[in-house]
């Protein structure tokens, strides 16, 4: 649709899709004046600042109050409204997850080892020897790497493992969206790094937090909501 400002004269076209859903007033990007708006529809389009009786929200980057479901007018990040309806998961819950993960790891882990066991690899062969040092890199090697793939790879693929699965909570990121792998191997292998190197603070910083966001999903710009 086209807006036009009746004070001054500025007009822009706008999709219908790009203005958000409750949106009644707008306010010209030329002279500042406040107009209705015809119809509501769905995101902000760039120059025009809409004013809405919607319900708003913080933008995660600049902190600006802005309508749910728009995109920041200062730094343009989506404010999807699905992580400001879902309450944040808070520690308790995430505590049962992680131990509930622990289990299933732990079941994993002896599954993968009877498998290298029956296959008679070389790899088995020296985790089983005798032990010395160079054996218990490996084996702990092994467990690691076993230990960050379970975790990027469900938060990754579906932002839930199967504790969070258990418990109807998600990993999402702070604009609402999935978080990828990319993001997932941020906030599983150097942000819970970092949050266990600080004597464990990094994990009880969610039950402080506002947003309850540990150390790693701070680093990452990661929520874990309920569903």
């Amino acid at each position: 649709m086209n807006l036009r400002c009746p004070h001054c004269g500025f007009a822009k076209e706008i999709p219908d899709y790009n203005i958000p859903p409750g949106a009644n007033r707008v306010n010209c990007p030329q002279c500042g004046q406040s107009f209705p708006l015809d119809r509501p529809s769905e995101t902000l389009e760039q120059n025009f600042t809409l004013t809405s009786e919607a319900p708003t929200v913080a933008c995660p980057s600049c902190k600006l109050m802005q309508p749910k479901g728009t995109r920041c007018t200062q730094c343009g990040m989506a404010l999807a409204a699905r992580v400001e309806s879902n309450p944040y998961a808070g520690f308790w819950l995430r505590v049962v997850a992680s131990i509930i993960d622990s289990i299933a790891l732990f079941a994993i882990q002896m599954v993968c080892g009877i498998l290298l066991r029956l296959t008679g690899s070389l790899v088995t062969d020296v985790m089983v020897g005798e032990g010395n040092s160079s054996h218990f890199l490996i084996l702990l090697l092994f467990n690691l790497v076993i230990n960050w793939g379970y975790f990027v790879v469900f938060t990754g693929s579906c932002g839930q493992t199967l504790g969070k699965m258990a418990l109807r909570i998600k990993v999402v990121g702070t604009d609402g969206e999935d978080i990828g792998y990319g993001r997932a191997l941020l906030r599983e292998v150097p942000g819970k790094f970092l949050s266990s190197l600080i004597l464990f603070i990094g994990y009880l910083m969610v039950a402080f937090d506002e947003r309850k966001q540990g150390l790693h999903d701070k680093i990452a710009d990661t929520y874990v909501i309920k569903l």
